[in-house]
């Protein structure tokens, strides 16, 4: 197809409030959207937002930009929804999603009975941030206050000696947990499948891509791979990664590496096309301020993607700086 003009549009969106990272607290996010537009009138948008601490460099964030605006031009002229031509098939309206709080210790009775009346059954949060016994403790207490059916899916971020998270699995038997990602401080492929051998709940490599290697692949040590795929520098390169994953038995699920709309919407279709009974961590547009457009709607505890063909995305610069 011809192009007439691609513009790179920098965008900088301040959070409502801070996000959790391995690194520290993030009050903003920055990143450049890129714009390409077509003789006959059709634009297609992409995401580019580097982040270090999600292991997404500037040059997998680019050319995950590039290969979505490419795929939103190419699907438009399809009359398909990404989702649909991704997967090949007539794709679902919505994927479930989970509600996504701070730092376990912050979370509050009141927010999570906001949670619950947004509809969400899995609440994630992050632990590993104080010691083992009072956060058990922590968690044991929240637990007992959930109705049934709620689940949480907990996020270490690397936090832990293997003998801690050992004792955080361990004291974790009978408590509502959906998932428990990144448990080690020093990453391998023998303590995982010890510490998942232990846990009767999914462990998940999230940040840890360094072991997605072929001793992994003949053995996975875990039971569930968090894909990003500003990190994976594609929608098609995430897409083949999941499909060797499903292969081999592993859970695939999708999340946002807090992208504007215009990436949380490319991750939407993704999840969509490659795990739609799966519960996704999608929810993170209520953390901006404002955003570069429309996001997708999220009611019941479930993302709706956008109806129309292409990506979905509708811009709206008026809120980004």
């Amino acid at each position: 197809m011809s192009l007439t003009a691609a513009d790179w549009l920098p965008y900088r969106l301040a959070l409502r409030r801070p996000w959790q990272t391995a690194r520290g607290l993030l009050h903003e996010r920055a990143g450049t959207l890129l714009r390409l537009t077509t003789v006959d009138g059709l634009t297609g948008w992409g995401d580019a937002a580097p982040l270090p601490e999600f292991g997404i460099s500037k040059t997998a964030a680019l050319a995950f930009a590039e290969e979505c605006a490419q795929l939103d031009l190419a699907t438009q002229r399809a009359g398909l929804s990404l989702a649909a031509w991704l997967s090949g098939a007539t794709p679902v309206e919505s994927v479930a999603v989970n509600a996504i709080s701070g730092p376990f210790f912050s979370l509050s009775g009141e927010q999570i009975a906001e949670f619950l009346a947004a509809g969400f059954t899995v609440i994630k949060v992050k632990v590993g941030i104080r010691p083992v016994a009072d956060e058990l403790h922590q968690l044991k207490h929240l637990s007992s206050t959930l109705p049934a059916g709620i689940r949480w899916r907990l996020d270490a971020n690397g936090a832990w000696s293997l003998a801690d998270a050992a004792a955080f699995i361990a004291g974790c038997k009978d408590l509502p947990i959906e998932g428990l990602e990144e448990p080690l401080s020093d990453p391998a492929l023998a303590p995982l499948r010890q510490l998942q051998a232990s846990a009767t709940f999914p462990l998940a490599i999230d940040e840890s891509t360094q072991l997605i290697n072929e001793d992994f692949w003949s053995s996975p040590p875990v039971r569930r791979l968090i894909i990003k795929p500003a990190r994976n520098g594609g929608l098609l390169a995430s897409i083949a990664l999941a499909l060797r994953a499903q292969t081999l038995g592993l859970e695939c699920v999708v999340t946002s590496s807090l992208e504007s709309a215009c990436g949380l919407i490319a991750c939407a279709q993704l999840a969509a096309a490659i795990a739609p009974q799966a519960t996704h961590g999608l929810a993170t547009a209520d953390w901006f301020v404002n955003d570069t457009g429309r996001p997708p709607r999220i009611a019941g505890g479930r993302l709706y993607l956008p109806a129309q063909t292409g990506l979905g995305f509708s811009p709206d610069f008026s809120g980004s700086t």
